[in-house]
């Protein structure tokens, strides 16, 4: 092994010692701001860089003569510059001129909220994960501070307009992940597996999103992940709660790079001094960690490859609610491999080609038993007191591939098509019945952008889903059109059928299930003027052949959600270095589906929510500081008992609505200066007011007792202090609070 590694070192080494000619120089725009991220490649080679946040790029090459150099920009027309190498170093300053369909055209802008990237319409970037008071760098987190979502805190995952956590998936370029959270035990929420500066762009749809994606009723996040760093880096983190530290080596070229990180998490300290209220008799216990490596193609393209492995494990008792002598103990060894590959490719005439593939391996090894006051197991024979306590092995295998060519041509009109094939390998352990599964899906694709007028843009999509599981296939149209009545002012009407496969837990007990459906019309108006952004969405969204487990496993179910969010944005605006936004959501969302009786709302929806967010940089301490206040009204709980033997129906015994939910959240974080390095020392602390917020409430087998599903601490403390070498982010996080 050793051996390949010193090979690899060798290539990368000989790679860059054949670089002989620098080319330097700075992008602007027709304003005379940098443009960060500009892609400046030589035709018909593998030589070019990237600019920084300065617009300032560096890279070298071996060839010479006559050549072309071609900066590419989001949101710029493209510059060819014919050159000239010899034996000099090239110094290339210019200024890219804004497209006119960029300055003055329409965005379909329905799909959902942009983060990150510096794109136009962008609503928050990593740093703004980040520093979201109460969001502790969590992707999700952070989301849930946008319309649209809910206020979870009994488990994890984004519940969107309606729907379900599952319904939302997760793609990391363009390739689903089947699991991005971390396992957990039931009421107790995990965190998302991957961190926020993976990724360049982050792309957020509340509905109606791409025909590129699928498998995802109600939401869709779609992750590209960074290419090519500007410099190398290594960093540490150091925090009560966990460590780590990683580096990225970029090659001197600027044509490679290759990373590595490794975090351990152990939180025995910190619940030794902030008590839970389970007892863990075995303390969580996290080990991360992901590699990368990126190159260049000739002709600027780019190859990625990102790859992690997670494994934890806790233990913990809780009281039970069905005896005051007994507790639930519950045990979970978990374990993630994932990886993804993508090349991204351009063509001559304007033709891309993005290929990807993902694999993914996650294994849970559970047991959860009743214990009387001494921890010892009680045995019970009761069917019903038999779900309580069982022994579990699972194990997800998950494989994917998918092509997608995009052909661009006049005022940005574009085709997008391709194909993707899922394979799903799924068995499931439980006390001693096995399951198993294994399916084959398959889709095909085609989208296209085209502009009516300047001011009228049309996106149209048709997606085909067909699975061997279930003998079953879908055909999925998707269209949205927008029109820009104003430089500042534009509306958006989204259409599309979405189609997700039922959950494995329910296709092990009937796999001719039908692909469950939603129907999206949402209605958008977007203002974005000079640092603000006001979003005006409502929608209507139809469930069909949504599963019901009793009495037999069908497609018998549906529902409807309808409602609308508002989103207001100040950055820096109104106030010099005050940023916040506001938001705003009401849904009215009934289903009967799984044992729901009849048509009722499912109860991990509240009809109202509301965020406030608010950051403020002080530079001349170099401090900044967040505060989130987050609201959602009660949401229901339910009682449902399952009637005698021989009637295998449901019946609503109890009923009622939390009371609300309230939150403050507050971080600080301090940018300094540690010898070489660059730290940022944070802290925060969740719910502030140390309300007692309620999710719901587990009742007993018999249904005369019920239990309050609380959070394990009223309140969350967090502190960490972040060091990096190579890169001063500070900066950059200055202008992001300026």
């Amino acid at each position: 092994m050793k051996y390949c590694i010193l090979l690899f070192l060798m290539i990368l080494n000989v790679h860059s010692l054949l670089a002989q000619i620098e080319i330097h120089g700075k992008i602007l725009d027709k304003k005379g701001r940098p443009i960060v991220s500009a892609n400046i490649t030589i035709v018909d080679s593998y030589d070019g860089g990237i600019t920084d946040h300065n617009g300032l790029f560096r890279f070298s090459t071996t060839e010479n003569g006559a050549h072309i150099l071609v900066i590419v920009a989001s949101r710029f027309d493209s510059l060819f510059v014919p050159i000239n190498i010899t034996n000099q170093a090239i110094q290339i300053d210019t200024s890219l001129k804004v497209t006119k369909l960029e300055e003055d055209g329409v965005v379909v802008s329905s799909r959902g909220f942009i983060l990150g990237g510096g794109k136009r319409n962008s609503v928050m970037n990593a740093q703004d994960i980040y520093t979201t008071g109460g969001a502790n760098g969590d992707i999700s987190s952070a989301l849930r501070t946008l319309p649209g979502t809910q206020q979870l805190g009994e488990r994890e995952g984004l519940a969107v307009r309606g729907g379900d956590v599952y319904e939302t998936k997760q793609f990391i370029d363009g390739t689903l992940v089947s699991h991005p959270y971390f396992s957990g035990a039931t009421n107790i929420p995990t965190r998302t597996r991957y961190p926020p500066n993976l990724f360049k762009d982050i792309a957020f749809s509340t509905g109606g999103y791409s025909a590129l994606y699928g498998q995802a009723l109600s939401s869709a996040l779609i992750l590209e992940t960074i290419d090519i760093p500007e410099k190398s880096e290594s960093n540490v983190s150091v925090t009560p709660l966990f460590w780590g530290g990683g580096l990225q080596k970029v090659a001197k070229d600027k044509k490679s790079s290759f990373g590595f990180d490794y975090s351990y998490t152990n939180v025995g300290l910190y619940f030794k001094v902030i008590k839970q209220t389970p007892d863990y008799f075995k303390m969580p216990q996290f080990h991360s960690s992901d590699w990368n490596y990126r190159i260049k193609t000739k002709g600027g393209g780019l190859i990625k490859y990102y790859g992690t492995f997670d494994y934890n494990q806790m233990g913990l008792r809780r009281q039970s609610v069905d005896s005051a002598i007994w507790k639930n103990a519950f045990d979970l060894k978990g374990s993630n491999w994932y990886h993804n590959v993508s090349w991204r490719q351009p063509f001559n005439h304007q033709w891309k080609m993005t290929l990807s593939a993902g694999f993914s391996l996650n294994k849970n090894n559970i047991w959860q038993q009743l214990q009387d006051s001494s921890n010892k197991e009680v045995a019970i024979p009761n069917i019903y007191l038999d779900t309580l306590q069982f022994n579990l092995k699972n194990k997800d295998l998950f494989a994917q591939t998918k092509l997608v060519l995009e052909k661009k041509w006049r005022h940005n009109n574009a085709l997008r098509f391709g194909a993707e094939y899922w394979y799903n390998d799924y068995s499931l352990n439980y006390n001693i019945k096995q399951y198993q599964l294994k399916d084959n899906y398959i889709a095909a694709f085609a989208e296209t952008d085209y502009y009516i007028l300047p001011k009228l843009a049309l996106e149209a999509g048709l997606r085909f889903e067909n699975s061997s599981l279930m003998r079953t296939h879908e055909l999925a149209p998707r269209a949205a059109l927008a029109y820009k009545f104003s430089s500042s002012n534009q509306i958006n009407f989204a259409y599309g059928m979405f189609y997700q496969k039922p959950e494995n837990t329910y296709l092990i007990y009937n796999s001719k299930l039908k692909m469950t459906q939603a129907n999206h019309y949402i209605f958008t108006y977007l203002y974005t003027g000079k640092g603000t952004m006001l979003r005006l969405e409502t929608y209507y969204k139809q469930y069909e052949n949504l599963v019901k487990i009793y009495p037999n496993y069908t497609n018998n179910g549906n529902g409807f959600a309808k409602g609308i969010d508002v989103y207001w944005r100040d950055n820096n605006h109104t106030i010099k270095t005050l940023d916040y936004w506001i938001t705003y959501s009401y849904v009215d969302t009934k289903r009967n589906y799984l044992n729901f009786p009849f048509s009722m709302q499912p109860n991990f929806v509240a009809n109202h929510t509301a965020n406030l967010v608010t950051k403020k940089f002080i530079a001349p301490i170099n401090t900044g500081v967040s505060a989130t206040y987050s609201f959602a009204s009660g949401r229901p709980y339910y009682n449902l008992h399952l009637n005698a033997v021989g009637d295998a129906n449901y019946s609503l015994l109890d009923q009622g609505k939390t009371k609300q939910y309230q939150t403050l959240n507050m971080s600080v974080y301090h940018l300094m200066k540690i010898g070489k390095g660059f730290g940022v020392l944070y802290a925060s602390m969740n719910n502030v007011l140390n309300r007692n917020n309620v999710f719901g409430y587990n009742y007993s087998v018999n249904g005369l007792n019920r239990q309050p599903i609380l959070p394990t601490a009223k309140r969350f403390y967090f502190i960490a202090l972040f060091i990096s070498w190579g890169v001063d982010r500070s900066q950059d996080t200055i202008n992001n609070n300026l």
